[in-house]
C-alpha cells in the first residue's frame, strides 16, 4: 500500500529554486489545508488561487502563504464579456490563473494532491523536480533510450545524431501520481480498487509528432515559451463535455510546440493523488468525449499550421479555425469552444501586452 509523506519537521526552504520567477495556480471549492503538508517546498512561492463554485463562500488558506485569490466574481470584473471564455464549476477555470500570472513560470496542482514517497521513503518536492525539468532542455527529434540524457548519471546512447544533442528548449513538464491513477470512468468502473504503486525514477521527451493526454493536476510549463495555449476550453456548468480540459490543452500545446520546436516531457515529479472522483459523475461529463474523441485525436494528429505562424498567439488561432472548421461537424460545441479560444487569446493579449519595441 502506498502512502503519502510525513513532512512535518522538514524545515522550510529558504533556497528555493526561482522564488522570483514562478507563480502556483490551484484551483478550488474549498479551504486549502493540504497546503499544510506541501508548506516546506511551496510556502515560499507566491501562489494563485482560482476559486470555482458559489463566489460568496469562504476560502481559508493557513497562514504564512503569500497568495491572491479570484473567485467567478472577480473574472467577470476583470475580463468583462471575455468572462465567457472561463469555465464555470469545473477545473478548467484554473487557466485564468495562468493569464493574470506575471511570472515566467507555472506550476498548478489540485487540492487533493499529496506529497508523494520515493522509494527510500523520502518525502519528493515535486516542484523542484519540474523546475530541473524545464530548466534543461529536451529532445524531440530523436528518442533516447536512456530516457532524458541532460540527468545526472545519463548521457546520450551510441548512435544518438551529435547534431541533435544540443536539444531545444523545455515548455512543459508532466508530472504523474502515486496512489489513485488518473483514469477515465469506463476504467474506474472496471478497476475501482486499482492503484499506482510504481514509482519509476524516469523522465522522458514526448517525441514530435506523438500526442499525449495532458493531466493538469501536477503541471507545471514556461508560461514565456507556451502560456496562450494553455486554455482549457469550454467544460462543466452549461457545457455538454468535462473532464476534457487539461487533455485539449495538451493536444493544443503539444502540436504548437512541435510547430515552433519546442520540447515536452513527463515523467518525474510525482505526487499522492489522495481520492478517486465518482466514476459515474465521471462518466456523465466524459461519455460525449469518448465519442468524440476518436475524431479529435486524428484531427490533432493531421493538423498542419503555417509557415506564418511564428507566435504562439498565431498558431492558436490558426488551431481555432481548424477546429471550427474541421470538427463543427461533429457537434456545435466545437463551433462555440473555435470561437471561445479567439476570445481567450484576446483576453490574453489585453492582460498581457507585448513589450514595445
Amino acid at each position: 500500500m502506498v502512502e503519502p509523506a510525513n513532512t512535518v519537521g522538514i524545515p522550510l526552504n529558504h533556497t528555493a529554486l526561482l522564488k522570483d520567477e514562478l507563480d502556483i495556480v490551484i484551483p478550488t471549492i474549498r479551504n486549502l489545508d493540504f497546503l499544510e503538508m506541501w508548506r516546506p517546498f511551496l510556502q515560499p512561492y507566491h501562489l494563485i488561487i482560482v476559486q470555482d463554485g458559489d463566489p460568496s463562500k469562504t476560502i481559508a488558506v493557513p497562514e504564512g502563504f503569500d497568495y491572491e485569490l479570484y473567485n467567478r466574481n472577480d473574472i467577470n470584473r476583470i475580463l468583462g464579456p471575455k468572462a465567457s471564455c472561463i469555465s464555470f464549476k469545473d477545473s478548467a477555470c484554473r487557466c485564468f490563473g495562468y493569464m493574470v500570472s506575471k511570472k515566467k513560470y507555472i506550476f498548478t496542482i489540485d487540492d487533493d494532491c499529496f506529497v508523494a514517497k520515493d522509494p527510500a521513503g523520502k518525502a519528493v518536492n515535486a516542484l523542484e523536480q519540474h523546475i530541473k525539468n524545464l530548466l534543461c532542455p529536451s529532445s524531440p527529434f530523436f528518442f533516447n533510450t536512456l530516457y532524458d540524457p541532460y540527468r545526472e548519471g545519463a548521457d546520450f546512447v551510441r548512435g544518438y545524431p551529435f547534431s541533435l544533442r544540443e536539444g531545444v528548449s523545455t515548455a512543459v513538464s508532466h508530472g504523474l501520481w502515486l496512489n489513485i491513477p488518473d483514469y477515465d470512468a469506463p476504467t474506474q468502473l472496471v478497476k475501482p480498487k486499482e492503484r499506482n504503486t510504481r514509482y519509476v525514477d524516469a523522465v522522458m521527451t514526448i517525441p514530435k509528432g506523438t500526442l499525449f493526454p495532458m493531466c493538469g493536476m501536477n503541471l507545471a510549463f514556461d508560461r514565456d515559451l507556451i502560456g496562450p495555449a494553455m486554455y482549457f476550453g469550454l467544460m462543466g456548468d452549461g457545457q455538454p463535455i468535462g473532464r476534457y480540459d487539461d487533455m485539449w490543452a495538451g493536444w493544443c500545446v503539444k502540436v504548437i510546440c512541435d510547430h515552433l520546436g519546442l520540447g515536452v516531457k513527463t515523467g518525474l515529479p510525482y505526487i499522492y493523488h489522495s481520492k478517486a472522483s465518482n466514476p459515474f459523475v465521471n462518466l456523465k461529463k466524459e461519455y460525449k468525449g469518448i465519442f468524440w474523441q476518436e475524431d479529435i485525436i486524428p484531427f490533432f494528429q493531421s493538423a498542419k499550421l503555417s509557415k506564418e505562424a511564428v507566435t504562439v498567439q498565431q498558431c492558436y488561432i490558426e488551431l481555432s479555425k481548424m477546429v471550427k472548421e474541421k470538427l463543427s461537424a461533429i457537434d456545435p460545441y466545437f463551433d462555440k469552444l473555435a470561437d471561445a479560444m479567439v476570445t481567450w487569446i484576446e483576453a490574453w493579449d489585453e492582460l498581457n501586452p507585448a513589450p514595445k519595441a
